[in-house]
This record gives structure tokens, C-alpha cells and sequence, in this order.
């Protein structure tokens, strides 16, 4: 498969996303890069967004909450290459009624190579890296020829 370049800015969109048993791991997160954070595009999920807003002192991109269409709003706007990457603290051991949405985001961001951290250790590494502050060329693969293939012929409907 063939590869396009996309130019992330020094100054990243970042989703941060959380599952309500790890709300406040998120947020110790959060606080503890708030001088990292501070100068990128923060996005996030309903009640996650407004615990991170009330606790960084800055605006935060608030969505819906992930159960109402947030975590579809998120990786829309990764299709649409309106987030670099995905900071998504889930919870592993409870099951979660929109579960479904859930895979479908981190499957979003896998489909366009958007960097992903699921926990305190990744995200540590992400946030520190020296390319968050800079430019990077994230290679997307480039979809055209699937987008383009024949699409099979169509079956008669049943006359009923």
C-alpha cells in the first residue's frame, strides 16, 4: 500500500478520552502535563471535558459524552485529520454499553495512524517525546485505490 504524508503542527489536537472508573486518572494526568498541554488544542468527551477544563484553568474542545456519540465525534474528526492523537484511559475491566463505539474509535485511529496511548506509561512517553512539540510527518496510507475499486454488481431485489 502506497503512503501520503500529513504534517502534524508543533501545536497538536489532542482528544483525551476516559472511561468513568479512570476519570481520575486522567485527570492526576492531565494535571501533572498541564504546562504540556497548555499550549496544544485540547478535545474531549462530555463530563471528561469539563472535569479537565475545572481542573487545567484553560478551554477545553468539550463533545458529547462517549455513551451519547462523543467517541464517534472523535473519530470522525480523526477521519477528517482534525486530531493527531488519541489519549483513551479505558477501562479493561468493566464492560461498557457502548463498547461498539469504543472499538470503532481506537480502530479509527489505527486506520490513520493517529498515535494512541491507553495508559499512564504511554501517555508519559507520548507527552515527553521531543516530537510533540515539533512538526512530524505522519505517514497515512493512502486509500485511493480502495476507494476507487469496482464495487461488485448489485443482486435483484426478490419481486414479492
Amino acid at each position: 500500500m502506497h503512503h501520503k504524508e500529513v504534517i502534524m503542527q508543533p501545536d497538536k489536537r489532542i482528544a483525551l478520552v476516559a472511561h468513568d472508573h479512570k476519570k481520575a486518572d486522567l485527570v492526576a494526568w492531565a494535571k501533572f502535563n498541564r504546562d504540556l498541554l497548555a499550549h496544544h488544542r485540547v478535545y474531549a468527551t462530555g463530563t471528561t471535558g469539563l472535569l479537565l477544563e475545572k481542573e487545567l484553568g484553560f478551554p477545553i474542545i468539550k463533545l458529547q459524552s462517549g455513551p451519547l456519540g462523543g467517541d464517534q465525534q472523535i473519530g470522525a474528526k480523526i477521519v477528517e485529520g482534525e486530531i493527531d492523537f488519541l489519549i483513551f484511559f479505558w477501562d479493561p475491566l468493566e464492560p461498557q454499553p457502548h463498547d461498539p463505539d469504543v472499538k470503532a474509535l481506537l480502530r479509527m485511529a489505527v486506520v490513520w495512524n493517529i498515535p494512541i496511548a491507553c495508559d499512564r506509561a504511554s501517555a508519559d512517553f507520548m507527552i515527553s517525546s521531543p516530537l510533540m512539540d515539533q512538526g512530524y510527518r505522519r505517514l497515512v496510507p493512502d486509500y485511493t485505490a480502495y476507494r476507487t475499486r469496482p464495487l461488485p454488481p448489485s443482486s435483484p431485489v426478490a419481486a414479492t
